[in-house]
């Protein structure tokens, strides 16, 4: 079976990326440092195996950020626009594909949430709340 190559890019285009599938996992996480690294009250990553990835172009604007003490955690962002960008866990034994960067569709739905117990506590379920499809006039 063939996978087809998914690209994606930061907010400003400089960095862009591609990987080719199979995707591991495709998840939603509640765990706290997502949600600060987010700015939301979950990140949605997706893993993949580190041979499978490879930067395109902007390298060179590429931040890293590895917090102290933590055995897989490490946040990646574009230093220009700040948008956050794949990373490589810290035992470099996946690397973490942030779902929002991607330029299309990557054919898979996420199938689990994780560290939902951390959610954050003023988290509600989006099927339980109004849905516009654009910012609605008030």
């Amino acid at each position: 079976m063939e996978h087809s190559k998914i690209s994606g890019s930061c907010l400003c285009g400089e960095i862009r990326y591609q990987f080719v599938g199979p995707i591991k996992v495709f998840q939603y996480c509640h765990c706290s440092r997502c949600q600060k690294v987010t700015g939301s009250a979950h990140a949605s990553n997706i893993i993949v195996d580190p041979e499978q990835f490879q930067w395109l172009s902007g390298e060179v604007f590429l931040g890293r950020f590895e917090l102290p003490d933590t055995k897989h955690f490490a946040s990646s962002f574009c230093k220009q626009c700040g948008s956050s960008m794949p990373w490589l866990t810290k035992s470099g034994r996946a690397l973490i594909v942030p779902a929002g960067t991607l330029d299309k569709d990557p054919q898979q739905k996420p199938v689990h949430n994780i560290f939902y117990a951390d959610k954050a506590p003023w988290y509600n379920d989006v099927n339980a709340l109004p849905k516009y499809d654009k910012l609605p006039v008030k």
